[in-house]
């Protein structure tokens, strides 16, 4: 039967007497007798009932004074429970899940003014105990939070500016990238691990109060104080690895080291936050409140959620600058820190409600990929458009080689990034014809797509050179320009990581060619000058000493613009500068041993070992000349 009002109990004992009173009189018939008779062993059972009722609340009542008593008198005698020791926690656990029960029961049963008043108390003592469970749980997490802030942030990598990142396209600095560390990393941005955000030892004592307090219908409370208090924390580590909340307009204005230096920052600070941080948070959280279905992952979003965004607002901001090709080795790290770390997101926050968060790194990392095409498409087109109205000074290796052939060089660090992103499905759809082409003209390799790229610009850069070869009046220093600027290449691209992109095929015919810029230059050279030195017919003495003279002063000329003109390679220059004496000295010798019976030793202005000699001088990038005036 269904519990009564403290009304209804009045009214039930007042029927029960006036029923009483009835069967007592002699006036009622046999059937009635028994309406009556069976009415009242029905009023007669609730009578009991409410008895039984009223006992049962004052034995709660009992109860709970004894709990609420255990309670506060450990609460005064106890600063600290969780660190009294496993008997008084212990005692104080039952004492609050006693509390618990007596609850439970009050709200079960129908309120009259004595059981709501129970109930009052007992919901009282309840709320003063999870109040003190949320002191000791911070208290707990406190005193036992491991500190390692302290020795990332000394182990934090300090980073130089690669020279590729300073320099434009038109750069005037020697090549020395391929010597500087591409990507800045260090063990302390590789080496991920899980670590204990707290002590081991007190996890269960944790565990044994978010128990607790969901079990009384405190889980909210419970999850707020523990959200909050990693929150803080998460707070602290990305001040630590220098996390800052930047606008679009703060990136924007800055200076482009500053901007390098703050995205290796952020390599690094995604590295921790969500490789370390997280992960090892995540671990915890499930000790804690793995299984309470989604709290767990739900929790560790909440307290995570400043530093993540705060990282994905920099990748955004970052995204909006100019894509320069100095941008791509930054942009190619971001990519490939993300890229590294998203299926440990997507295992972070693997339920759907948090699917935004997901979304969120899933979308940069995609526009990351996005701005790395971007700026491969366009680097062809810068390089193509590199021009100039003057020829490059003493046809030495073009800044334009340099920069190209030192920047692709760093592709070895990114090969299979590259690889993928240049054969993206979507990517090739859009631009199928114009790379079928390029593709069919190259030899096949491991990863065609990115050979297919370098080649493409490899051929740009010949293509460029080319036009710039064609602003020099002196045929010669044409030839010194292109060979100079070939040798370059094939000599960086040979001993390189990124050779096999390349081929054999494509180092041999560009050694032929370099060669062969070496023949004509031997050839353009040497050709109107030793025709002063070939047999003309005339053997007169007047016409000898004339062809002397025409030789000597032609090489005076020759001397004093080559030696100005630079072969920057050492074993280059001396090739071609031995193939330069060979040719002449040969014919020199023949002309001297044929006139010198007819002249005189002393119109012979150059011995054979002087001509030799003047002949090494050349290419060396430094003016030198020889007297025209000449006295034997």
């Amino acid at each position: 039967m269904a519990n009564i009002t403290e009304a209804e109990r009045h009214l039930v004992a007042a029927s029960y007497h006036l029923l009483k009173a009835l069967q007592a009189t002699r006036v009622i018939g046999n059937d009635a007798g028994g309406i009556l008779d069976e009415l009242g062993l029905r009023l007669s059972t609730v009578i009991k009932l409410n008895d039984d009722q009223a006992e049962n609340i004052k034995d709660i009542e009992t109860r709970l004074i004894t709990s609420h008593q255990t309670i506060t008198s450990l609460h005064l005698s106890y600063s600290r429970i969780w660190a009294s020791g496993p008997v008084i926690i212990l005692e104080y656990l039952q004492a609050v899940r006693e509390v618990q029960g007596l609850t439970e029961s009050l709200e079960g049963m129908a309120l009259n003014r004595t059981s709501k008043g129970v109930l009052d108390q007992a919901k009282t003592t309840l709320y003063m105990a999870m109040d003190r469970l949320q002191n000791e749980l911070i208290h707990i997490l406190v005193q036992n939070r491991q500190c390692f802030e302290h020795e990332y942030a000394s182990s934090l990598p300090v980073f130089e500016v690669h020279p590729i990142y300073e320099e434009s396209v038109i750069s005037n600095d020697d090549d020395s990238a391929e010597d500087a560390s591409l990507k800045g990393r260090s063990s302390s941005e590789t080496e991920d691990c899980a670590m204990d955000l707290i002590h081991p030892d007190v996890v269960p004592q944790v565990k044994s109060i978010a128990d607790t307090m969901f079990s009384s219908g405190y889980a909210p409370e419970f999850c707020l104080a523990f959200t909050a208090f990693w929150k803080d924390v998460f707070a602290e580590h990305s001040m630590i690895l220098c996390v800052e909340q930047l606008s679009i307009e703060d990136v924007k204005q800055m200076e482009w080291k500053q901007m390098n230096s703050k995205i290796r920052k952020w390599r690094v600070a995604m590295r921790r936050i969500i490789g370390v941080y997280l992960g090892s948070a995540k671990r915890l959280f499930d000790q804690v409140l793995g299984e309470y279905g989604h709290v767990s992952s739900a929790c560790l979003l909440e307290a995570s959620r400043g530093p993540l965004f705060c990282l994905l607002n920099f990748g955004h901001a970052v995204l909006i600058g100019p894509h320069k090709p100095e941008w791509l080795f930054c942009l190619l790290d971001m990519y490939e820190v993300l890229a590294d770390l998203i299926p440990d997101l997507d295992a972070l926050f693997p339920q759907e409600a948090e699917s935004l968060i997901r979304i969120e790194f899933h979308e940069l990392l995609s526009q990351l990929g996005e701005s790395v095409r971007t700026i491969l498409e366009e680097l062809g087109n810068r390089i193509a458009t590199c021009t100039s109205a003057t020829p490059f000074q003493n046809g030495g290796i073009h800044h334009l080689t340099k920069y190209l052939i030192n920047y692709i060089l760093c592709f070895a660090e990114y090969e299979d990034t590259l690889h993928f992103l240049l054969q993206d499905e979507e990517h090739d759809r859009e631009h199928r014809d114009e790379e079928r082409s390029t593709v069919a003209r190259v030899d096949p390799n491991p990863s065609c797509a990115l050979a297919a790229y370098l080649q493409s610009l490899t051929s740009i850069l010949e293509a460029a050179l080319d036009k710039k070869s064609s602003l020099y009046r002196d045929s010669s220093l044409k030839h010194i320009f292109l060979m100079n600027n070939i040798h370059y290449m094939v000599e960086k691209i040979k001993n390189s990581k990124i050779c096999p992109y390349f081929g054999d095929d494509w180092i041999r015919k560009h050694i032929v060619m370099f060669r062969q810029h070496a023949v004509y230059y031997q050839r353009t050279t040497w050709s109107s000058l030793l025709t002063f030195l070939r047999d003309d017919g005339k053997t007169g003495k007047a016409a000898l000493k004339a062809r002397c003279q025409e030789f000597n002063a032609a090489f005076e000329d020759l001397y004093k613009s080559q030696t100005r003109w630079v072969v920057p390679d050492p074993q280059l220059r001396e090739d071609v500068t031995i193939a330069s004496s060979k040719t002449v000295i040969q014919v020199y010798r023949n002309f001297v041993n044929k006139i010198i019976n007819s002249i005189g030793e002393k119109h012979i202005k150059y011995t054979e070992q002087e001509l030799g000699m003047y002949v090494m001088d050349l290419l060396e990038g430094s003016s030198k000349s020889l007297s025209h005036s000449w006295k034997r």
